[in-house]
């Protein structure tokens, strides 16, 4: 037995390095393809002014967005009840308040409950907010003893001391890295927070989640065209939207929907699919977030679809080694989000989220937003490391690796101070 799991472990080592090695990173060898124009519809009519885009093009765009990458959100489910269950005026040195508000929805014999971080600036009498999920649990974004620690099903880590998929006090603040809360309070803004396997815990299992809320009798999986897990946190965010409208301490107008990695193609795509956001920030998403697909650096659709088959709908797995074919393009994605603000953020050495891919569908997107009389990427150029352009649609690459700094997090409010005047 020991011999057999020793070769099985060779194989997978051979597979894995086989695999890392067909990874392509050289412009040179990018496959050529045709950039869709996001202001020619599909049937060939091209778009001149902002109302053609609103009644035709926009439509026809979210639907392919929906039915063929993202999956379409099966049906309508409100919350069931709301209920703070924790909240003190004299958080974070005594210059915010903390709630922690918790969203429960009922369907049958199902019940969902997820529970949101705020802290608002005590100074500001209805304040903007960013929001955005967390990756392990609400009590891992800072070192307040308050926050509650999630009972939610966790991906093992244990340098973080989680095991059996069990988060525990061990990992309280172990990512306060990542979330420069001062610098946003200091700044007048609020931060709401989220982890995200509360929605729907991320792995290929469609039997537990928000998913189930819409089954009929007997079935275990989303249809085809039904959403993934991309598009069930994005559902959450919208929900998290329905109870900021309520709170009276939030400015419901100034929502601010960031996210890192899969969780900024969730900003992207919730910041898409609701208008009530404000403002998107997407950091480091790469494929099926802001990287063009069909340039194929770095990790491609066939490669995430095959590393995580659970966070797009099915039938995106038509377009696995297949980009080609795509009648569309993740600048299209941005380009939905017009004519509100978007910032797509890049890491220099991130290589595998593809800089330039995501770089270039913020400048594809442009043409959109200059319907609008908006100003975007002026060309096609990237721009210096740390050197961000801070338009309405914006962009920048940082020196470092695939993380959310405190630089981004300095752009993102100065982009926010002047967008959301």
């Amino acid at each position: 037995m020991k011999k057999i799991v020793i070769f099985l472990l060779f194989v997978f080592t051979i597979l894995f390095a086989f695999a890392q090695s067909n990874v392509n990173y050289n412009e040179n060898k990018i496959p050529q393809f045709v950039v869709p124009n996001p202001l020619k519809t599909f049937n060939g009519k091209k778009v001149r002014n902002v109302k053609t885009w609103e009644k035709k093009r926009r439509p026809e765009l979210l639907e392919f967005f929906s039915k063929n990458i993202y999956g379409e959100v099966p049906g309508k489910l409100k919350i069931s009840s709301v209920e703070i269950v924790e909240e003190s005026h004299d958080a974070l040195n005594g210059k915010a308040t903390r709630k922690q508000v918790q969203i429960s929805f009922q369907k049958d014999n199902l019940t969902l409950d997820f529970t949101i971080l705020i802290y608002l600036p005590k100074n500001i009498e209805k304040a903007p907010l960013f929001v955005g999920y967390n990756f392990y649990g609400n009590h891992t974004i800072t070192e307040d003893v308050n926050v509650i620690i999630s009972d939610a099903w966790a991906r093992d880590n244990e340098s973080f001391g989680i095991i059996n998929n069990q988060l525990t006090e061990q990992s309280r603040g172990v990512r306060d890295n990542r979330w420069a809360i001062d610098k946003i309070i200091d700044a007048g803004y609020g931060l709401a927070t989220i982890y995200y396997c509360e929605v729907d815990p991320d792995k290929n299992d469609f039997t537990d989640g928000i998913h189930p809320f819409f089954y009929e009798e007997y079935r275990k999986l989303p249809f085809p065209n039904e959403w993934g897990s991309i598009a069930a946190w994005s559902w959450g965010l919208s929900r998290c939207m329905d109870y900021f409208e309520q709170d009276a301490n939030i400015d419901e107008s100034k929502i601010i929907v960031f996210g890192h990695s899969r969780l900024g193609k969730t900003s992207l795509w919730a910041g898409a699919t609701d208008e009530r956001f404000a403002a998107v920030i997407s950091n480091n998403s790469g494929c099926g977030g802001a990287a063009l697909s069909k340039r194929a650096v770095g990790e491609t659709v066939s490669r995430i679809n095959s590393s995580f088959p659970h966070w797009f709908c099915t039938n995106f797995k038509e377009y696995n080694r297949n980009e080609k074919a795509l009648p569309v393009d993740q600048h299209e994605l941005i380009a939905l989000i017009a004519p509100r603000p978007v910032y797509i953020a890049s890491a220099e050495d991130d290589k595998w989220a593809d800089p330039r891919g995501e770089f270039l569908s913020a400048f594809y997107a442009t043409p959109v937003y200059k319907l609008y009389g908006k100003e975007g990427i002026p060309n096609d150029k990237m721009p210096a490391v740390n050197q961000p352009i801070q338009n309405r649609i914006a962009y920048h690459i940082r020196t470092g690796k695939h993380d959310v700094t405190d630089f981004d997090w300095e752009q993102y409010i100065k982009w926010a101070n002047a967008q959301l005047k």
